[in-house]
């Protein structure tokens, strides 16, 4: 996971953002749209990312209309690992 986390924030340019989703997320779950508002971005560019952090397990989502994003379990168990990068990445 430490990998996979690398690469999505520091190894590619949407890392920033990801890293703002991840960190919105572990405060609360919220649907896209609201990931938007709260992080002032375009909704598209919430989704590519989101539907990023889903293909490598760090989201999962809830629902079909106005779908809930929650941090999976497996994120969960490596958290100092993306709080040491993002620190890094400062």
């Amino acid at each position: 996971m430490e990998k996979v986390l690398w690469y999505l924030l520091a190894g590619t340019r949407g890392g920033r953002n990801r890293a703002r989703l991840i960190r919105a997320l572990d405060d609360r779950p919220r649907n896209a749209n609201q990931l938007a508002k709260a992080l002032d971005l375009d909704y598209n560019t919430v989704r590519y990312h989101l539907d990023m952090l889903i293909e490598h397990d760090i989201t999962e989502t809830s629902g079909d209309y106005g779908k809930m994003y929650f941090l999976t379990d497996r994120f969960r168990h490596h958290e100092e690992a993306f709080e040491r990068i993002t620190e890094r990445m400062e």
